[in-house]
């Protein structure tokens, strides 16, 4: 099909368009539940579900009978004994009603995903080629509800919260599942011109691979509770090195359960992050930031942003819309960065039959 233009040329219709709409449409809901989840966690709301069903846990308790049945089992789990004992049936609910509508919104995105890709499966406005990749995308979205169930359970049983190293699988999950969705998207514009994608892209690439490195230290140390500690900058308490950063033995453990050591390796690679960026943005300055290469200045903003938002949670002790806040911006980012990869990418062939 083809439209005709004011000058009378027919140009290929964009039958792909749709297709792009809904793919960031999707993104945008990953980052919405990236958001929920983060306000269920600093809210402590995570372990207030103790079951999982994918298809009845849909409907919340709708009776005083359905709640207290909820409320008994949530009475079971170490949380409530060490951390709520005595939480009343009002407070219950209040945690209860975050993680019920963060699960909720994991099977809107679910049904968001599989409906309009049936639709344009049966239009055919992409190859099958294409639709490999895109059913792809809806497994990994399933995964990513799996790993948030076993990342739950693992605090079910003598844990108070869960566990540092499967919240940060599960955030790692997210955040591929969120790039890989701006990937695709971004791959099925109209192609750019050959002079917005002749710059090098393994820099970009690297720099991309860095911020998912620091997405997943965020999650340690949002883990460990970490930004509740050393809430002093540029040094950590009275230096700038924590003399605790190697208290546990072995050393690699310190990596990962040390709090010290978590929150001094988060800012160091923010740090280089930022200097690297700067790097790129001196290095690239012939290009004059024309096309493709107009994203770098830009991410260059954010990730000083990302920084500054960074220092603010920590010396305000991590407010809930601060620390949220600072989690969203570093999917933007890892997304921003995603899309400029993907314009020093040649577009896909034309997939649409």
């Amino acid at each position: 099909m083809a439209t005709i233009a004011a000058t009378g040329v027919a140009i290929p219709r964009d039958r792909l368009r749709p297709v792009r709409i809904w793919l960031y449409g999707i993104a945008l809901l990953v980052l919405l539940m990236v958001v929920l989840g983060g306000i269920t966690r600093l809210t402590g709301s995570g372990l207030s579900i103790t079951e999982w069903k994918p298809i009845s846990g849909a409907l919340p308790p709708l009776s005083l009978a359905d709640w207290q049945a909820e409320f008994e089992a949530y009475k079971k789990i170490p949380q409530y004994s060490q951390v709520n004992a005595g939480m009343t049936l009002a407070e219950f609910q209040f945690i209860f009603w975050w993680e019920w509508a963060h699960r909720l919104l994991g099977r809107i995105i679910g049904v968001a995903f599989a409906v309009p890709f049936g639709v344009f499966l049966v239009q055919r406005r992409f190859s099958w080629s294409l639709a490999a990749p895109l059913a792809g995308l809806f497994v990994l979205g399933g995964l990513q509800g799996a790993l948030g169930w076993w990342m739950v359970s693992s605090g079910l049983t003598e844990l108070t919260s869960v566990s540092q190293y499967r919240l940060a699988a599960h955030l790692f999950a997210a955040s591929i599942l969120f790039i890989a969705l701006v990937w695709v998207a971004r791959r099925l514009e109209p192609a750019a011109p050959l002079t917005s994608r002749m710059a090098t892209r393994w820099p970009i690439a690297l720099l991309l691979l860095l911020v998912l490195l620091q997405i997943v230290a965020g999650a340690f140390v949002a883990g460990l509770d970490a930004g509740l500690s050393y809430n002093t900058w540029p040094l950590m308490g009275d230096t700038f090195v924590p003399t605790a950063i190697a208290d546990l033995e072995p050393f690699w453990r310190n990596l990962f359960e040390n709090v010290a050591t978590v929150q001094f390796d988060h800012r160091m690679l923010g740090y280089a992050i930022l200097l690297y960026a700067v790097l790129l943005l001196w290095t690239r300055r012939r290009n004059r930031f024309a096309g493709a290469e107009a994203w770098l200045p830009r991410l260059v903003f954010l990730i000083g942003l990302q920084v500054v938002l960074g220092i603010a949670t920590l010396l305000a002790a991590v407010p809930i819309w601060l620390a949220v806040g600072h989690q969203a911006l570093a999917f933007m980012l890892a997304g921003a960065i995603t899309a400029y990869l993907a314009d020093l990418t040649p577009r896909y062939a034309d997939t649409a039959n």
